[in-house]
């Protein structure tokens, strides 16, 4: 099993302050990751590392084998799918939803019309929306979507190049209850595709963990808590600690929930 992202003694500092501090973590091809923590624990930071748009200030990433800053970043960024909240900014509006799928091919955020697409093309972003249900949604334009759609045409966006590794940044802000599970049933979906792309999904709550995520990641103050198997790493004591409360865990089927008992903090 090869390796797609490995960081280690990773750390980033702005202004004198470390959003991230001595990270190591390796996630091996197909795996599926949750990456787990409060506001303002450097979960984006780290997806931006790991997506080569932001270089560490200590420390050595290497995505797919291949170190950062020792191959060409365009080719390793197609080889990675992104997607989260913040990319919703940056479609113009307008556009159908099967056109801002089909530009995932060249990372634009422009028209159609810029780049050549052929009918292959237009083939493969049907079937990516196909794929996160959303295939109904394909002549819609993208500002009349709620924002449970919006985010489906995004993750099928990200897909559009067959990435190996998909990064998905808190992909279920903002979303109502049935935006939200019916992203999480897409998801999850996705994990249970033995031909899809390894995954990593960084949220604030393990309500939002989709059957079939496999390992976590604990992080808090840009240090890494606790890492691995999901069954293995994730308890009421890592919980509690990684938010600082007294946390109780509880797993129904196969989805989790977490409350505090009494609000003491730890």
């Amino acid at each position: 099993m090869s390796e797609v992202i490995n960081l280690e003694g990773v750390s980033v500092i702005r202004d004198g302050r470390y959003l991230l501090a001595k990270v190591d973590w390796r996630v091996e091809a197909h795996e599926r990751w949750v990456v787990l923590g409060p506001n303002g624990a450097g979960k984006t930071t780290m997806l931006q590392v790991a997506s080569t748009y932001i270089t560490p200030s200590r420390g050595t990433v290497r995505l797919m084998g291949i170190e950062h800053g020792k191959g060409d970043v365009r080719q390793i960024r197609r080889r990675v799918g992104y997607a989260g909240a913040g990319l919703a900014g940056m479609i113009r509006g307008y556009l159908p939803a099967l056109e801002i799928v089909v530009t995932g091919k060249h990372a634009a955020f422009v028209d159609s019309r810029w780049h050549d697409y052929d009918d292959s093309d237009w083939e493969t972003a049907r079937a990516r929306l196909a794929r996160l249900q959303a295939d109904h949604l394909a002549d819609r334009q993208f500002e009349t979507l709620s924002a449970g759609e919006k985010q489906r045409v995004l993750i099928a966006r990200s897909l559009m190049t067959s990435p190996e590794l998909l990064l998905l940044d808190e992909a279920t802000t903002g979303l109502d209850l049935g935006a939200r599970e019916r992203l999480i049933r897409s998801l999850s979906d996705l994990a249970f595709d033995p031909a899809g792309p390894s995954v990593v999904l960084v949220t604030h709550h393990v309500e939002e963990i989709p059957p079939g995520y496999d390992h976590i990641l604990l992080l808090s103050g840009g240090e890494v808590l606790a890492d691995g198997p999901i069954e293995e790493t994730l308890s009421d004591e890592t919980l509690s600690d990684c938010f600082q409360l007294a946390l109780r865990l509880r797993r129904y089927e196969d989805r989790y929930r977490a409350w505090s008992p009494s609000g003491r903090t730890t």
